[in-house]
């Protein structure tokens, strides 16, 4: 019996500021994301969506919401889509920023491979694994859509594939309202799909 479960990496956020928001709340899709869900929603007008889930976080039920109402759905959520804990929330972090300029950031970066700033990425993989089989659980037979986060489901995609977890985030082929597509024999994974039904997005750029 095949079931698909598709991960799906919620719309550009509003962050004039160019903080590195995290899991922190009232952060909602721009009008750019707003476009970019209702992009994926007719992207997947056609498919046989059973069930949609979503990270609690503002911009990733947002994201679903546009989806589940097409399909008729409630859109459920399950904390385990949820984005990676990070030491340096609520900061500005990119290159030549201040945050990682101070002595007290300093051991918090000393191990890339674990992370040391934040959730571990063998955790972050374990609870994205949980989240899909209660999908695919749900969806069994059919489609589940579940709503997440750039790292979190790049992460999972790493994991599935067998390859190492540390990464350079640069590389991450994950964009914006990007769709990661599992497909399930009974339980078995028989392979991934990745699309980007609302173009490419550089992950330098556009954020968790």
């Amino acid at each position: 019996m095949t079931t698909v479960v598709h991960m799906l990496r919620h719309g550009e956020v509003h962050n004039p500021e160019k903080i590195l928001y995290g899991r922190l709340p009232n952060f909602h899709l721009s009008e750019r994301g707003q476009r970019q869900a209702l992009t994926v929603a007719e992207a997947v007008a056609g498919h046989d969506l059973a069930y949609v889930v979503a990270s609690p976080l503002q911009r990733a039920q947002e994201t679903a919401a546009p989806i589940a109402g097409a399909h008729r759905l409630d859109i459920a959520t399950d904390n385990g889509l949820i984005e990676a804990a990070n030491v340096f929330e609520g900061q500005r972090v990119a290159v030549g920023d201040g945050a990682l300029r101070q002595p007290r950031a300093w051991p918090h970066l000393v191990n890339p491979f674990k992370p040391s700033w934040g959730e571990p990425y063998v955790e972050i993989a374990h609870r994205m694994l949980g989240a899909v089989h209660r999908a695919r659980v749900k969806a069994e037979g059919r489609e589940a859509l579940c709503v997440s986060h750039q790292l979190p489901i790049w992460t999972l995609r790493r994991f599935l594939e067998a390859k190492r977890l540390w990464h350079d985030p640069r590389q991450r082929q994950c964009s914006l309202a990007s769709l990661t597509s599992l497909v399930f024999d009974g339980e078995e994974l028989l392979g991934i799909v990745y699309s980007e039904p609302a173009g490419t997005t550089d992950p330098k750029v556009t954020g968790a």
